[in-house]
């Protein structure tokens, strides 16, 4: 689980950039909950970006706040999920979510993409994380 990546890791060590981009272990969980949004906010009910509070491109959602700590993010994420799982409550996979700006797609499609898309970005985490934990011990490994 995605979220589990920032256990056992400090403030510090999830907001370390060990790539080029701006990918860091606290800046995919939030991603997640962006994610979330976009695909069971945005697909499902078809409410802007801006109304649903998340920002207009994947690339900006990974962008840290200085207020944004291990424990907001995970709520964050916690809560999108639970969200997520409201909206679809009672809809089967078959059925067509309209709000998504490639046009109408099954709710079986998006959770398929989403479930892709999480598990892309677990294997992310655990090549973040071990690089963190790496420099923690100053392993030259």
């Amino acid at each position: 689980m995605l979220a589990a990546s920032l256990d056992g890791l400090t403030e510090d060590e999830v907001r370390r950039k060990v790539v080029p981009s701006k990918t860091t272990l606290l800046g995919l969980v939030k991603h997640a909950a962006f994610v979330e949004r976009v695909w069971f906010g945005e697909a499902v009910t078809g409410a802007a970006r801006a109304g649903l509070g998340i920002p207009e491109t994947p690339d900006e959602s990974f962008d840290l706040a200085e207020t944004d700590t291990i424990e907001s993010v995970l709520a964050d994420y916690a809560r999108a999920v639970e969200l997520s799982r409201q909206a679809v409550a009672g809809l089967d996979g078959d059925s067509l979510l309209s709000g998504n700006r490639r046009g109408p797609l099954p709710l079986r499609w998006v959770q398929q993409h989403l479930l892709r898309e999480l598990a892309q970005h677990c294997g992310h985490a655990d090549i973040l994380r071990e690089m963190v934990l790496d420099a923690r011990s100053g392993s030259d490994a």
